[in-house]
């Protein structure tokens, strides 16, 4: 069996993380989408997303003999794994409305916009975490860090916690090999905690679950994290963080709230950073869409920062509540910048110019290799297609 993801209409709904990765490819939890199906399946995976990523994404694709198209926003769970086995040629199975998964047999070519009269359709019982808006991945995270934490635990023993640390709670602290913890306070009542391969939570950190702390990554001393929180691969994370994911290679090194936001990959928010995740008037929260090229309401009344890859901000940057920053985007000043800023920009709340292609590679570049991996001539282009599609008036017309 052969299995591809697959993104759907929602992937504009999904910007500005949908800019440089398929939807798979998004944190929620403690894995990426796509790694949950890798390890529900016990298969290998390939995509298909817009054109400009296909080079880094979809060289592995094969087409097998009996094809599975599972749509990326879906996060897996052993019912859903089963159904989605389960399909014969030419099912397709639906969610609430949301095509899941389709068998479309030795058939090349599928559009999960287009019904085919060949198909057949059955609903799922399987209740499934979908990721259709931005700010589900924060306000899912403690469902899918509990899933996630039963996948990756079962039948495995801990390595053991040092007696330096405290736990509050009967839930359950998991350490991966070569994890160092030391001096923390764990409060385990509403959830798990789960610590990666040589990842380092510090002396005098508090941390409540649910939490993951992915391979690699650091809290750093005294560090006040309330669940749901993900901090993904290699990031390193102080001051105060309440119910937000960071995808991994990123950096809030230093005091400062981060609250109910989401930060993409080699991110850097400077020293005493602050973002605001509620309203003075209580009321719900609107971000800018995409697609829409317009604010929309969430539902939510804790709503804070979204930040798309390799964007950064200087020390003391204040953001408002439901920020949206796109890609490449360098940020300073005092007062608070508005609260959509456009891939590639750079500048604070009195203006923003261009932020140049040539000079935002250099910066990527850079960083990367601080993490000993290349800015590789795929990411070049998918970044300059990003540059491009920035200037353009309606994202939506060309993406």
């Amino acid at each position: 069996m052969n299995y591809i993801l697959f993104d759907d209409h929602n992937r504009i709904d999904l910007l500005p993380f949908t800019f440089t990765r398929p939807v798979a490819e998004i944190r929620i939890g403690i894995l990426t989408i796509t790694e949950k199906w890798k390890k529900y399946l016990n298969a290998g995976v390939s995509f298909q997303t817009s054109d400009y990523l296909a080079k880094k994404y979809i060289r592995t694709v094969q087409i097998g003999k009996s094809n599975i198209w599972i749509n990326g926003k879906v996060c897996p769970n052993p019912a859903l794994v089963k159904e989605v086995k389960a399909l014969k040629e030419f099912q397709v199975l639906m969610y609430n409305k949301t095509l899941v998964a389709a068998n479309t047999g030795t058939e090349r070519i599928f559009n999960p916009e287009k019904s085919n009269s060949r198909f057949t359709f059955k609903e799922s019982t399987a209740k499934a975490i979908i990721v259709k808006f931005i700010w589900d991945i924060f306000s899912k995270n403690a469902e899918a860090i509990k899933e996630d934490f039963e996948l990756l635990t079962k039948g495995r023993k801990s390595q053991p916690l040092s007696k330096s640390n405290k736990v509050i709670g009967k839930g359950k602290v998991f350490l991966e090999k070569g994890a160092s913890v030391e001096g923390a306070i764990f409060n385990t009542t509403n959830g798990n905690i789960y610590i990666g391969k040589d990842a380092v939570v510090m002396e005098g950190s508090l941390i409540r679950a649910p939490f993951a702390l992915c391979d690699h990554a650091e809290v750093k001393m005294g560090t006040k994290i309330y669940g749901a929180t993900t901090l993904g691969p290699y990031c390193k994370v102080g001051g105060e963080v309440n119910n937000s994911v960071i995808f991994g290679y990123s950096n809030k090194a230093h005091d400062g709230f981060l609250g109910n936001s989401v930060i993409g990959e080699w991110c850097n928010l400077g020293a005493d950073t602050n973002n605001s995740n509620l309203k003075n008037n209580y009321g719900n929260v609107k971000l800018w869409n995409y697609g829409l090229q317009e604010l929309i309401d969430t539902g939510l009344q804790f709503c804070g920062l979204f930040m798309g890859d390799h964007s950064k901000c200087g020390i003391n940057t204040m953001f408002n509540t439901g920020t949206v920053v796109g890609v490449n985007v360098n940020i300073y000043g005092s007062d608070f910048p508005i609260n959509f800023i456009r891939s590639f920009s750079w500048g604070g709340a009195e203006e923003f110019e261009d932020y140049r292609l040539n000079k935002a590679l250099e910066v990527a570049e850079k960083v990367m290799s601080r993490r000993n991996i290349p800015l590789t001539e795929e990411d070049k282009n998918i970044l300059s297609h990003i540059y491009k599609l920035s200037k353009q008036t309606r994202v939506a017309e060309t993406y």
